[in-house]
């Protein structure tokens, strides 16, 4: 499954969609990263005041990677775009 994010709210939408697919809960990350619920549902909302560390936590404790690739051209239509 790939994941486009081009801003923090779509960032944090595709991380609480893997994270429901995966049948966990706010709670169940925070166990495991040893950050605050409040601090996962901050990100999961698309808080712009998130800092770096915090995702790459986040993104460990979903088994997820963070890859860079050049942007679509404007006005290409993705798949996930489709399906809002």
């Amino acid at each position: 499954m790939i994941l486009t994010a081009r801003n923090e709210k779509q960032l944090g939408e595709a991380i609480r969609r893997t994270r429901k697919k995966k049948g966990l809960t706010q709670k169940d990350i925070s166990a495991r990263t040893n950050l605050r619920p409040a601090t996962i549902s901050s990100l999961e909302n698309g808080d712009a005041g998130t800092q770096l560390k915090t995702i790459f936590r986040v993104l460990e404790a979903l088994e997820l990677e963070f890859e860079l690739m050049p942007r679509q051209k404007p006005g290409s239509v993705q798949l996930e775009d489709l399906l809002q």
